[in-house]
């Protein structure tokens, strides 16, 4: 229970916040926006109130449970202050953007164009600082059949991983600030680069170690011979 105090706590600041804005909020709410920045969905002001911290609650619960059914368990005495970490930060992050969405409908002037891929920026460079301490397990990091086949893969692929992420997040944040036709495309990709590399990367990484034992076995066999 003390490894997920800040996310209870972030839970119970979202409700609260939910039942202070419920009746000062418009009976619709937008509750999503394009990647142009402008509103594109709505949704009834109890609907916009209540699913968030709802949906906090249940991924607290889930979090809480999953490192009991992690096939690679063990791994979470080494980075099990890690996980908890990401757990918590991912949390806060949803209630910040609660607080945004709900502040939006209560007419604060939140700019969500700039205040949403910032935000995200910043989770990314908090991920990409606790990736790097991250352990072979199945529900957190960079979870590839090549990571998950080698340590040394994993390990490897977490380390760059972790300065992608951290440098991507730090370009979302200053493009966060970039106004007109140039956002979204920017956007794009350095999400994509962000995504995509660390997964090309440890097949690489993996099929440069299967050379290097298929040349040891090699060299061993032909010793035998002579």
């Amino acid at each position: 229970m003390r490894k997920l105090l800040p996310a209870i706590v972030a839970v119970a600041v979202a409700l609260a916040f939910s039942l202070w804005a419920l009746p000062r909020l418009p009976d619709q709410v937008a509750t999503h926006w394009g990647l142009s920045g402008q509103p594109d969905d709505w949704s009834s002001r109890t609907f916009a109130a209540l699913f968030f911290p709802g949906m906090m609650l249940v991924l607290t619960a889930v979090f809480a449970f999953l490192p009991r059914i992690d096939p690679l368990r063990r791994n979470y005495e080494v980075h099990g202050s890690t996980y908890w970490a990401l757990v918590n930060s991912v949390v806060v992050f949803m209630v910040l953007v609660h607080v945004a969405v709900l502040g939006n409908g209560l007419g604060w002037p939140i700019p969500m164009g700039r205040v949403a891929p910032a935000g995200v920026g910043a989770l990314f460079v908090l991920i990409g600082n606790l990736m790097t301490r991250m352990r072979p397990n199945w529900f957190m990091g960079i979870r590839t059949p090549w990571t998950l086949s080698s340590e040394r893969v994993w390990r490897k692929t977490h380390r760059v991983g972790g300065y992608a992420f951290m440098a991507g997040g730090l370009l979302m944040i200053l493009i966060a600030f970039v106004s007109g036709p140039r956002l979204v495309p920017l956007l794009l990709g350095v999400v994509g680069v962000i995504v995509l590399w660390p997964v090309v990367y440890s097949y690489l990484e993996w099929r440069k170690e299967q050379e290097e034992a298929g040349q040891r076995v090699g060299g061993s066999a032909g010793q035998r011979d002579h």
